[in-house]
């Protein structure tokens, strides 16, 4: 009953020229390698893009680390047969880390704190859609800020692609970042860095 109907016109297709593509310098700038991160926005501007330099403000966005209670409430929610029939007993993994333990645990976590937690949610909603208004596209590093929790719980889409290689030789990858119910833009502007790079199809000489 919560989803919602819409549509995916997906062509394949992408005008650089008209697509308003930004990048979070703020999480470029603290990358341990900046080889092969920047070079994709090299790529983008041959590929006829203009690229806008924006800061994801982490710190107002994303100033407690809600993702934890969400989560795990909700994946305990999701598993709680499995924890009171005590098959999670069954699973491989029964490390302080793994699943089956924070499925037991997260059995505790106090309602309120679910509750002000998605209360925080909601205001991260509104104020990622703010920050993207003006962007289709926007481009950051794979593992640097908080990108990965702030799209988990908003909902944007994002789509990871390959894009090279680390000077130790291990891949490395870039994320693009799209507006809500709008996987179609991304996934073309990934197609076409793709095409342009062939990344996707290279792997690294030691994992052959």
């Amino acid at each position: 009953a919560s989803a919602v109907n819409r549509s995916f016109n997906y062509t394949g297709k992408t005008d650089f020229k008209k697509l308003r593509i930004a990048y979070a310098q703020n999480y470029f700038k603290n990358l341990p390698d900046t080889g092969a991160q920047w070079r994709v926005l090299e790529t983008f501007k041959k590929l006829g893009a203009s690229l806008m330099e924006i800061a994801i403000p982490d710190s107002v966005l994303y100033p407690f680390a809600i993702i934890t209670p969400i989560i795990n409430a909700e994946s305990a929610a999701a598993f709680d047969d499995l924890t009171k029939s005590n098959q999670d007993d069954l699973l491989t993994g029964q490390r302080k880390s793994d699943w089956p333990n924070s499925f037991r645990v997260s059995r505790l976590i106090p309602a309120v704190e679910y509750i002000n937690a998605n209360r925080h949610r909601y205001a991260l909603i509104l104020a990622f859609r703010e920050l993207m208004k003006d962007i289709d596209v926007l481009i950051v590093p794979t593992f640097s800020g908080s990108q990965l929790a702030i799209t988990n719980l908003t909902g944007n889409p994002a789509v990871c692609l390959p894009v090279g290689f680390l000077q130790n030789g291990m891949p490395t990858s870039i994320t693009l970042i799209g507006n809500l119910y709008d996987e179609a833009t991304i996934l073309a502007a990934a197609k076409s860095y793709q095409e342009a790079t062939g990344f996707n199809k290279k792997h690294p000489e030691k994992f052959k």
